[in-house]
């Protein structure tokens, strides 16, 4: 998708602060973060919503939830506690209509979330 904002951090035409990528995943710091870490998880293919992932990309999805559990321990707060969050949609607060996880620690979490 050309004007899609994070198909373009995946193609390097938006410089961002990567933490991990491979094949399928692309995981990098977001820029207005909540959180002391505050990581995006995407897949490079674009995917618009969670609604919008076909029944055979469902893997996908646990690869994001594993790199998730990657990072959380390669910054140290896999033990400390750490949340994992997809919205999906406007009401729900999604911005970017790229399908993102956003990893969230080093600070307490308060529930019932915002």
């Amino acid at each position: 998708m050309t004007d899609c904002h994070f198909c373009k951090m995946v193609s390097g035409e938006i410089a961002t602060d990567v933490l991990y990528q491979d094949e399928q995943i692309f995981a990098f710091r977001d820029i207005n973060p909540q959180a002391p870490l505050h990581a995006l998880i995407i897949p490079k293919r674009h995917i618009s919503t969670l609604n919008d992932v076909p029944q055979e990309q469902a893997p996908l999805l646990g690869q994001m939830m594993h790199t998730a559990i990657r990072l959380a321990a390669q910054e140290g707060y896999d033990e400390r506690g750490y949340r994992c969050v997809i919205n999906c949609n406007r009401e729900a607060g999604q911005s970017v209509f790229h399908i993102h996880l956003h990893l969230l620690a080093g600070r307490a979490m308060q529930w019932p979330p915002g």
